[in-house]
């Protein structure tokens, strides 16, 4: 808003309002009796209550006093006085949830506001009411109104009514019970169990309006109809996992729990996520994408959990920006929806309501039968040659590859679940370039994405292809962040825009060690071994069952060593070894290079034999040629002129 405009003004005056209310209410529900100033308080008995307009309308008769000693049914009524229209607010309707024959007391500063060509007088600024119980019969009949359901009364007004068309039609503006909704939850009843509870109620197409007409507060009256555009899970916070009551998280990500989402869209092309609730543990996120995306679905017993603008939530913008503009032409909010008024020149969204379901509320209704909507967007998928070609940061990608090494980020002073990994990948689009374009790419796994236990094992088994879904890119880097989705096969439905998704058929090629080389890559490494450092060099005993390296002394014999996973003696241990050795490389003559081998590599059994064979003399070892060695690079410095590299094994 503008600094110092009128909007700004209004939305401060509105702020003040609400709290004034707010505050009024609590005052009235902490002294839990009726304010004793009487001055200018208007005193009226509901007659009859209809809604229009999303207004609550209710024909009431002045009273001249409302004595504690009587029940509203014997409460004085002054003929003479006229009959008031008395307009509620939903919100102060909702609070005071009143019924024919209540006595409510509406206090300053209410106005009166006489019509032309009109006997009754209309009363507004209502905020400040409070519904009087006056004795213990009206308490009984409050408490057992309450768990019943009333039917409001619903006066629809067309447009054409409004500005006095002349071809007007009789059928829009008429009232039936079929508009009639409830003002009050419905409680259960099993001669309709088989029924759904939402197919009474009706289906508006806007989310914005169900937001600006429902509130805050809930949609329990209504549903909107959605198009789910995106499925998937962000990590729960841990205030909401004291909202779960004992329902199990539909996935864990190193301990850490999660909530299914839906990012949907509405026929006015607005988005909003949904984020929700009770899941079992068993649900699989890839079924959950290929059975929702792209069917509609309706959205019922809502609340709004945050309104959030572009930027406080750049990563779910940067998701919405990749689904605009929509392909197909969306409705303008007033303007006629006619085909030929629909546009898709409209600006990017600026703001998206965050929504959540209430607890015991029916909240999604998916239409799995039903086609794919037309508004659907696949995900793009392209190659990764593509990809890094793309200008601009924060753009979203999809991609599919083949993950041939993973690699987590060491860094002691981060727990372990919130550590990213490092993901290495090709497809043919990079393995087939000559040169100028690296071969592999490094996604880095932020641990904000949630990761299925399903490809959380995959990786751990081998090398396997992965379909990275809505995956960021910018800066030179891709990333893996919320609202990414990784499954082990490409959806039925994607855009591939020419991408070559066919699988590699041979061996994964690294590029080779040289001036471009960065540190937290992988590269194939050829060289002259000019040095073996024999101080760093050391070896420890490994459990021969299950591997472990941290083994201990047996209590019972000083002399045997236990593996305290297999909780066994180790008689036969494993030996394991490290040692750094130097190379000299052509492709980088002006730099030291360091390597760190480990036992069972390549380059550590080549030196190994041969240091058993010349009774471990180093001098035997050097100048042997050795490569190419698949190698992670663990840093690049210029000052020393350094490159420290381990030597890997790809899955």
């Amino acid at each position: 808003l503008c600094r110092g405009g009128l909007a700004e003004r209004l939305c401060r005056l509105q702020n003040r309002e609400r709290s004034a209310i707010s505050f009024w209410r609590h005052q009235c529900v902490s002294d839990n009796k009726i304010l004793s100033d009487k001055s200018g308080v208007l005193i009226v008995k509901i007659l009859e209550i209809f809604e229009e307009c999303t207004i609550q309308v209710a024909i009431c008769q002045q009273l001249e006093q409302s004595p504690v000693a009587l029940s509203p049914e014997d409460a004085v009524i002054n003929a003479e006085e006229p009959i008031l229209k008395v307009l509620f607010t939903r919100e102060t309707a909702a609070h005071l949830k009143s019924r024919p024959q209540d006595v409510i007391h509406i206090y300053p500063p209410w106005q009166k506001l006489l019509l032309q060509n009109a006997d009754v007088p209309v009363i507004m600024n209502t905020y400040f009411s409070q519904k009087v119980l006056l004795s213990e019969h009206s308490e009984a009949r409050e408490k057992t109104y309450g768990l019943t359901k009333m039917l409001i009364r619903k006066n629809i007004i067309s447009l054409a009514q409004t500005f006095r068309l002349d071809d007007l039609d009789d059928n829009l503006h008429q009232e039936s019970s079929d508009n009639q909704v409830p003002c009050a939850p419905q409680t259960n009843n099993n001669g309709d169990s088989k029924r759904h509870p939402l197919a009474q109620s009706a289906v508006n197409d806007s989310l914005l309006e169900m937001v600006e007409s429902q509130g805050a507060v809930g949609w329990r009256e209504v549903q909107v109809r959605v198009i789910i555009q995106r499925v998937y899970c962000l990590p729960a916070k841990e205030g909401y996992r004291s909202h779960t009551q004992g329902n199990k998280p539909l996935l864990s990500n190193g301990g850490m729990f999660c909530r299914l989402c839906l990012l949907v869209q509405d026929a006015y092309g607005m988005f909003s996520e949904v984020q929700l609730q009770s899941l079992s543990s068993t649900d699989d996120i890839e079924q959950y994408c290929r059975r929702w995306e792209g069917k509609s679905c309706c959205l019922a017993g809502m609340k709004i959990l945050q309104r959030t603008t572009r930027g406080r939530a750049l990563g779910l913008f940067s998701l919405i920006d990749s689904l605009w503009p929509p392909v197909v032409p969306v409705k303008v909010p007033g303007q006629s929806q006619d085909s030929e008024m629909m546009t898709t020149n409209l600006p990017p969204p600026s703001f998206c309501y965050i929504l959540t379901v209430q607890s015991g509320e029916i909240h999604v209704e998916v239409d799995e039968e039903e086609q794919i909507s037309n508004l659907y967007q696949p995900p793009a998928v392209h190659g990764l040659k593509e990809i890094l070609r793309i200008d601009g940061c924060n753009k979203r990608c999809s991609f599919w590859a083949q993950v041939f090494y993973r690699r987590l980020q060491t860094k002691h002073s981060v727990p372990t679940d919130q550590r990213e990994m490092l993901l290495f990948v090709t497809d043919s689009s990079l393995q087939n370039v000559v040169h100028g374009i690296p071969k592999v790419v490094a996604v880095s796994v932020t641990a904000s994405c949630v990761l299925s236990v399903e490809i959380i094992e995959a990786l751990s088994a081998g090398s396997r292809f992965v379909f990275f879904k809505d995956a960021l890119w910018g800066n030179g880097r891709i990333i893996c962040v919320e609202r990414t989705v990784l499954l082990l096969q490409k959806p039925l439905l994607c855009s591939a825009a020419g991408a070559d998704l066919s699988e590699l058929t041979g061996p994964v090629r690294l590029d080779e060690l040289d001036s471009t080389t960065q540190a937290n890559s992988v590269c194939a490494l050829r060289g002259t071994v000019v040095g073996v450092n024999e101080s760093t060099a050391f070896s420890w005993p490994t459990c021969n069952r299950c591997g472990n390296g941290k083994l201990e002394l047996c209590p019972q014999d000083r002399e045997l060593l236990y593996c305290n996973q297999c909780s066994e003696v180790v008689t036969t241990p494993v030996l394991k070894m490290q040692l750094e050795v130097f190379l000299s490389c052509p492709s980088r003559s002006q730099s030291t290079v360091k390597v760190k081998v480990w036992h069972e590599i390549t380059l550590f059994v080549l030196l190994t034999v041969l240091l058993f064979l010349q009774t471990y003399e180093v001098q035997s070892v050097l100048g042997r040629e050795v490569g190419l060695l698949n190698c992670y690079v663990h840093s690049v410095t210029s000052h020393p002129n350094c490159v420290v590299l381990e030597e890997i094994v790809l899955l």
